[in-house]
């Protein structure tokens, strides 16, 4: 999936995948982590609320999103379009405690985001095809230190009852991609078929939602 793809999705406004309310799993489950106030990092963040809960938590938080639409709508939706300043191959947009990486993630290096003790994946792990989830997670533990807390949130469903993104990723998958690298702890896990109109419509006949904790070995 190349870099063009999610381009045209934000600049055509598909982002389907974009919920305009924060996850509430993340406010569910993110307080019992035990997490104090340690800085967190979101990968392929979009325009995600969850940034601004978190920042309103007490943590500075750090995105990455490699679309520039994305950030800067984020950013205008929470009052203010900051200025952005070059960072390597990346530009840093910076408004109080939130600041976001615009670029490509694999570009990131770890003395960007080694202070983040934290970190939180909604849509980054179901927004890939299988052959790139790999190098994915591969990346987010070079980037996030030892000991470093997470939660994760996934979906499955029949993959071949609609192509995604969001994509499939089975309970067996995430412990084959996440466990040589992450202690993982399954916290919930919940049917959420007739919560989600646009798979409805596409035929899917089940859809779950699963919440894990990681911390980095």
């Amino acid at each position: 999936m190349e870099a063009a793809f999610w381009h045209d999705k934000w600049e055509r406004g598909l982002t389907g995948f974009h919920l305009d309310h924060i996850n509430p799993y993340l406010a569910q489950h993110w307080p019992a982590l035990g997490l104090d106030r340690e800085p967190v990092f979101v990968p392929l963040c979009g325009k995600s609320l969850d940034l601004a809960y978190l920042a309103g938590e007490g943590h500075s938080v750090l995105g990455a999103e490699l679309n520039t639409l994305a950030v800067e709508s984020l950013f205008a939706a929470l009052g203010s379009v900051p200025t952005p300043q070059n960072e390597g191959a990346h530009r840093r947009y910076t408004l109080d405690e939130l600041s976001v990486l615009q670029g490509d993630f694999f570009q990131l290096k770890p003395a960007q985001t080694a202070h983040c003790r934290a970190f939180y994946d909604r849509a980054a792990l179901i927004a890939l095809p299988e052959p790139m989830r790999q190098a994915y997670v591969e990346q987010l533990a070079a980037l996030v230190p030892s000991g470093a807390v997470g939660l994760l949130v996934t979906l499955d469903y029949p993959q071949q009852a609609m192509s995604g993104p969001p994509f499939a990723v089975a309970a067996e998958e995430v412990s084959r991609l996440l466990t040589p690298h992450f202690e993982l702890t399954p916290l919930a896990q919940h049917e959420v078929l007739a919560d989600n109109p646009r798979f409805v419509a596409k035929g899917v006949p089940w859809l779950n939602e699963a919440v894990y904790k990681l911390v980095r070995r």
